[in-house]
This record gives C-alpha cells, structure tokens and sequence, in this order.
C-alpha cells in the first residue's frame, strides 16, 4: 500500500496482558509516524490503562495521542485509535499475573474477532497473553492459535516468519511427552499442505520448497534410534511430493540448521515446538513474528511473550510487533495479488 491510496488497512490490535510490555511495543510502534502512511491502527483496550504505560515511556512515546471509540467503525485514518472496552479504573499490577489482566486480555480478543467476522478490520495483530491468566470458560486453549482455530473454523499452522526463515510447527503446544503419538501421516499431510497454500497465498511464492524435519535424533538412523521418521514421516512427504507438493526430508535438525541447510528452502516444517522455535529465536529474538497460517483471516502477533520482568521499565523493543503489523499488511497484498491471479477469467 502506497501513501496515495485512500484506504488504509485498519489493522486490530489486542491489548494483550495489561501488566505486561504489551501496551509499551504497541506505543513504541506508532510513535514513529511513519506507521500511519501505511495502515490504521485499532487498539482494544482502554485509554487510561494506555495513558498509564505511555507516561512510564519516553519523550517521543508522550506525543503520541489517542482517539477514544465506542465502536471501531468509527476509527479515523493517521489516528491512534483505542476501542475502550471499559470506562471504570483498571488495578493495574506491573509485571504480574492477575485476574483482571486475565479478563482484560480476553474481552479485547473477543471484541477483536467479532469485528474481523463483520469486516469492520482487515487483519489482527495480537499483543502477548499470559496463558494462564486468560484461562475461563469461554477460553479453554493453549494459546491464540488454537483459539482463533477455533472461532473461524479451519485448520491452521503455526508459523514463525523472520526475514531468513519462515517455520511451521506441526503440533503446537503440545507437551513433548504428547509428541510422538500426535505425529501421523494424515496430520503432517494436513500441515504440509497447509504450508504450500500459504507460502503461495500469503508469501507470493509461486512453487515453494519445504523441508520436513524429522522426530528422531539422525532421522532414526535406519532404525537404530527409532523408526517413526520412515514409517510415518517420510510416506507423508513421498505423498505430498506426488501431489505436485515439493516438500522433503525428513532432515535432522541439528545438521539441518548447523550446515545453514534451511537457505535452500521456503519453508520448514518443524514437527514439535521446541525444535522450531529454538533456531528461530537465535536467528531472530528481537524481530520474529508468529503468523497463524491456514485460516481465512490473518493474525500476526510478537514472537515473544509478556516479559514481566522488564514490563514498564522502558526497556522492552518494539522491533517484533512493528514487523508483526507490517507483515499482516504485507499478507493482506499478497492475499488480493493471489486472488486477482487465480480468479475465473469467465466469471
């Protein structure tokens, strides 16, 4: 999107832990004016417990205003709007778990998505939650993936997305217990499927690479340390490949990401959340995005969690949620480029 375009992406924004340094990337993110040229941004949250982060901030971050709404219909283009989801006084407890921050986080989730199923916003950009907190009856998930799964049916994939790789976990948040007996053909199948439409739809790649890697140390070395990578993993790859699908493997991961093996692809499929999320946070700590690939509408969030312990203290950068923001923009393009290209010439 260009600053001559008239519509700017009104991108939501969840307000995420209130005690946590969401509030501070979210406002450290817009103080820089130049975020306004290329979207909207509609915080859910509330205008005092923003006005109270922002005077913990620097000097840039004070000149910064807000635009109260009732309703994010009524967001204004190069404003910072805040849909308030309370008028009473919020306890704020910095750099703690509480009930209200809890609370807080899932009303702003909720109102969120129901705007984005009436298309009042274009694409979601989520702060951290603390999984435990938000826990009720209404959410009973392990995270934002399995919660907008959930809300907007569908299967989806976790991807971590950074400029050197982008990593696709195939179980989530499981425990690693859990693992083995989660991972068969028919799920990676789903998952490698998943990837190539989203590496197509999402990353304007026309025929992407995917390496699978595999579950056992040395991919089971023939069997000697275990034989899950060639009865499961490696018919569900030999399967995609059939399909026109270029996905390989299974590779171990530890010579994988040693030998820099993952530059030769567009995607890798990690099949437990550890083994994809350790290289990826040494190549990219301070600026990964977490995508929620596979569903209908596009959510972004910070590759990183509510860091309590550095929350209000001004220290917290905001690299990762303003690359979260822009590659939400960035997927809404190429999701109307992929459309344009795949339409029905007779329709």
């Amino acid at each position: 999107m260009t600053k001559t375009e008239s519509h700017k992406i009104k991108v939501a924004i969840t307000q995420g832990d209130i005690n946590g340094i969401g509030y501070e990337v979210i406002l450290k993110t817009f103080s820089d004016s130049r975020m306004f040229d290329r979207c909207t941004p509609i915080v859910y949250g509330s205008t005092k417990v923003a006005s109270y982060h922002k005077k913990l901030l620097s000097q840039q971050v004070q000149e910064l205003n807000f635009t109260a709404l009732l309703d994010a219909a009524q967001a204004q283009d190069r404003k910072f709007n805040v849909v308030n989801l309370i008028q009473d006084e919020i306890k704020i407890d910095i750099g703690k778990p509480t009930d209200i921050g809890g609370e807080m986080s899932r009303r702003a989730l909720d109102r969120a998505c129901e705007d984005l199923k009436r298309g009042v916003v274009d694409v979601l950009v989520t702060a951290p939650i603390n999984k435990k907190n938000i826990q009720s009856a209404t959410f009973d998930f392990p995270g934002h993936t399995e919660y907008l799964s959930s809300k907007f049916g569908g299967d989806s994939l976790m991807m971590m997305v950074c400029d050197r790789i982008r990593i696709g976990i195939v179980t989530n948040h499981l425990a690693l217990k859990d693992v083995p007996a989660a991972i068969t053909k028919e799920l990676l199948m789903k998952k490698i499927r998943l990837m190539h439409e989203s590496l197509k739809r999402d990353f304007g790649i026309p025929m992407p690479k995917i390496a699978v890697l595999a579950l056992d140390p040395h991919a089971g070395d023939n069997g000697v340390i275990g034989t899950q990578d060639e009865t499961v993993v490696k018919p569900a790859i030999d399967e995609a490949y059939d399909d026109r699908i270029l996905a390989y493997g299974p590779y171990p991961s530890d010579g994988f990401f040693g030998s820099n093996e993952f530059n030769k692809f567009d995607g890798v499929l990690a099949l437990y959340h550890d083994q994809g999320l350790i290289p990826f946070k040494l190549m990219s700590f301070t600026e990964g995005v977490n995508y929620t690939a596979g569903l209908d509408i596009i959510r972004t969030s910070p590759a990183h969690g509510t860091a309590y312990d550095i929350a209000g203290k001004d220290k917290a950068s905001e690299q990762s949620f303003r690359h979260a923001v822009n590659l939400a923009c960035d997927i809404l393009r190429h999701r109307k480029e992929y459309a344009e290209l795949t339409a029905d010439p007779l329709k």
